[in-house]
C-alpha cells in the first residue's frame, strides 16, 4: 500500500521540516520530493504537513504516521537482507551522547543486537564533545551526539530541539547572587553554551557541581543544588522547566559516520534516524 521510496522521502522531510533540504539529503530535485509526499497523502487519504511559503510542520495523521514509517521500513529491510542471504557481522564501536542514557536507547540497541547476533556492539557513553574528538581519531564508527554548534553540518540531522534550563520543582534563581550551575565538564557541548548566554547576558555565574555522568547532574539538580542546560524534549523524571533565566536556543542531534562506516554502522543509523523512537515513552 505504501511506496517505500515515498516513506524515505517522508521521513527526510520530518527530520529537516524542510522540503528544500530534504531534496538536498535524498539527491532530488525538490518537486520529486513534493510528489512523494503528494502521492503518499493520496494513498493515506489524509494530509501528512501542514506547510506554506515559511515553513513545513507535521499534522497528527503525520505524527501518527512517523511510526508506521518506520516499522514498514524496517521490515522492508529486513525482509530485503533475509532473502538475498546477506547477515551482518563484525565489530561496530557506536557512541552515544550522556542526553540518551534516559531515554529508550537501552530498549532500541537491545533490538539490534537480537536482530544481529553476529555483531559485535561497543557501547560508549559519553560528552558529545569528546565522542566527536573520539570519532575523529578513529576510535569510533559512528556516534549520536549533539552537532557542535552553528555551521556544524556534520552527520545525518535527527533532532532539532531547544535546550532549556531545568531544576527541582519549587526551586527560584535569586536575580541579585550568581546562577548556580549544575554541568558538565569540559569539552560539554551543554556546558559551553550554558556558560556563552549567562556571560552574553551578563549574568554572574558559579559552579555548584561538575559530573561527567547525566545520573549525577539529575541527582544534584533533584537536590536543588541550582540549575542544568538540557534538552527540551529529554527532561529526566522529578525536573521542570526554570524561567527567570536567558534563553539557550536551538540544539540539533546527528548521527555522524567514521570514514570507514561499516554495513552494520549503516543499519544501525537506519534504525536511530528517528529521534520519535529515541524519546516516546510508550
Amino acid at each position: 500500500m505504501y511506496d517505500p521510496v515515498q516513506l524515505r522521502t517522508f521521513l527526510t522531510v520530518a527530520q529537516t521540516l524542510s522540503f528544500t533540504q530534504a531534496a538536498g539529503r535524498l539527491g532530488v530535485r525538490q518537486s520529486t520530493v513534493s510528489q512523494h509526499v503528494r502521492r503518499l497523502e493520496e494513498a493515506t487519504g489524509r494530509p501528512l504537513f501542514l506547510r506554506d511559503t515559511h515553513s513545513v510542520e507535521l499534522t497528527e495523521d503525520g505524527e501518527a504516521m512517523l511510526g508506521f514509517a518506520r516499522t514498514i521500513l524496517e521490515a522492508h529491510e529486513r525482509a530485503a537482507a533475509f532473502f538475498t542471504g546477506t547477515r551482518l557481522r563484525g565489530r561496530l564501536r557506536f557512541g552515544a551522547s550522556e542526553d540518551f542514557v534516559l531515554s529508550r536507547l537501552p530498549e532500541i540497541l537491545e533490538g539490534f543486537r537480537h536482530e544481529h547476533p553476529e555483531v559485535d556492539l561497543e557501547l560508549s557513553v559519553e560528552l558529545s564533545g569528546t565522542l566527536h574528538e573520539r570519532l575523529d581519531a578513529g576510535r569510533l564508527d559512528l556516534v549520536l551526539a549533539k552537532r557542535r554548534g552553528p555551521g556544524d553540518e556534520r552527520g545525518r540531522l535527527v533532532w532539532r530541539d531547544r535546550m532549556v534550563w531545568i531544576g527541582a520543582e519549587g526551586l527560584r534563581v535569586d536575580p541579585e547572587r550568581p546562577v548556580p550551575l549544575i554541568v558538565f565538564p569540559p569539552p560539554g557541548i551543554t556546558r559551553a553554551r550554558a556558560l556563552e548566554v549567562l556571560e552574553r547576558d551578563g549574568r554572574a555565574w558559579r559552579i555548584a557541581c561538575t559530573s561527567g555522568s547525566l545520573s549525577g547532574l539529575v541527582a544534584a539538580a533533584r537536590a536543588g543544588l541550582g540549575v542544568m542546560a538540557h534538552t527540551r524534549g529529554l527532561v529526566p523524571p522529578g525536573l521542570v522547566r526554570v524561567g527567570g533565566l536567558p534563553e539557550l536556543g536551538p540544539v540539533e542531534f546527528a548521527l555522524v559516520r567514521g570514514p570507514r562506516a561499516s554495513p552494520a554502522a549503516e543499519a544501525l543509523a537506519a534504525v536511530l534516524s528517528g529521534a520519535d523512537r529515541l524519546t516516546r515513552t510508550g
